[in-house]
């Protein structure tokens, strides 16, 4: 019986160890070397206010490079792999951080005394690409200006149908995008049977939103395709501001998979070619249909199988995936794994 524990013991970790080193981001690789020292980052966390510390807020490093953030699976946010929390004192130390450039995002513990920031150079935004980049380097401490956190506020709204105008039930809304799992569907923010939704705890700063919904087009808020063309609502302290949106039906991207073992949950996955941001997402079965506005340019992936991803056109990475113009004509897009 021991025996049989510990060989069980041992595949888990490694297959654990696995994981770790095909999730680690594409800019922290040095080609030809097989591992890199990681850095460590130090700040502290405090009221904006008061400069009280604020314990128990996390930060998400999210990585720069486009590859990087396109390295996210099924059922995550694209907040990166690493982080850490402040302790009592409202200390933040991060360590076994993969060296490369991030933006943090900070999520209080307590969202109704503090909200959600990008960390600004001079405060907090709800802007990333408005976010301090932060360099980590191999072996190396980061130090990081001390954050300081304001009073939360809350975004609601309705969404519809472009089309007919009627409300769009379990549309997502999202500050930050994410795979939605096909079984685990309390994520985030999804609209009632009225196309209503409220996301609460954002710092009071402008914040563009994503929303998304099966057969409609996914939309960053003013119903623009990429993050930097969207219309950010501002976000007021202790108070909730009001962002509808309409999802158009947008263009047809569809195509079939080939595949000997088709995975439990498969799933084709569009991220913008430049930036590396979700794109839209859609379950797979002998095929696959997404909806995306004509003008966009996406790279599509397929994890479709039990073994690693395959990009198009049977491409192992994001960098090397041929890129797709939608257009206002339908687009097929094949994937062949057997």
């Amino acid at each position: 019986m021991r025996r049989s524990l510990l060989r069980h013991l041992t595949a888990a970790v490694a297959v654990a160890l696995l994981v770790v080193g095909v999730a680690e981001p594409a800019a922290a690789r040095t080609p030809g070397s097989p591992s890199t020292a990681p850095g460590v980052v130090r700040t502290v966390v405090r009221d904006a206010a008061t400069g009280a510390p604020v314990p128990r807020a996390c930060a998400a490093f999210v990585p720069v490079d486009a590859a990087a953030l396109a390295s996210v699976i099924l059922g995550e946010d694209q907040l990166g792999r690493y982080g850490g929390c402040a302790d009592e004192q409202g200390t933040l130390v991060a360590d076994n951080v993969t060296p490369g450039d991030y933006r943090l995002l900070v999520r209080p513990y307590d969202t109704t005394a503090h909200g959600w920031q990008w960390v600004g150079r001079h405060g907090g935004t709800g802007e990333r690409e408005r976010a301090r980049v932060v360099r980590v380097r191999a072996g190396a401490v980061t130090d990081v200006p001390a954050i300081r956190l304001d009073p939360p506020g809350s975004i609601a709204g309705v969404v519809t149908d472009a089309a007919t105008g009627a409300p769009v039930y379990r549309a997502l809304a999202m500050v930050v995008p994410y795979v939605p799992h096909p079984k685990y569907g309390d994520h985030g923010p999804t609209t009632d049977e009225d196309g209503r939704y409220t996301i609460t705890g954002l710092g009071p700063y402008h914040w563009p939103v994503q929303f998304a919904a099966n057969g409609l087009a996914t939309v960053w808020s003013g119903g623009v395709g990429r993050r930097e063309q969207a219309r950010s609502v501002r976000v007021r302290a202790h108070q909730t501001v009001t962002l509808d949106q309409a999802l158009p039906a947008g263009t047809l991207v569809s195509g079939a998979v080939r595949v000997d073992e088709l995975a439990t949950y498969a799933q084709v996955i569009a991220f913008d070619a430049t930036s590396g941001d979700l794109a839209g997402v859609a379950d797979v079965g002998s095929g696959y249909a997404l909806r995306l506005l004509p003008g966009q340019r996406v790279k599509l992936r397929c994890d479709c199988t039990y073994a690693p991803q395959v990009w198009h056109r049977d491409a192992a990475s994001f960098g090397a995936a041929t890129p797709v113009r939608v257009r206002r004509t339908p687009t097929v897009v094949d994937f062949d794994l057997g």
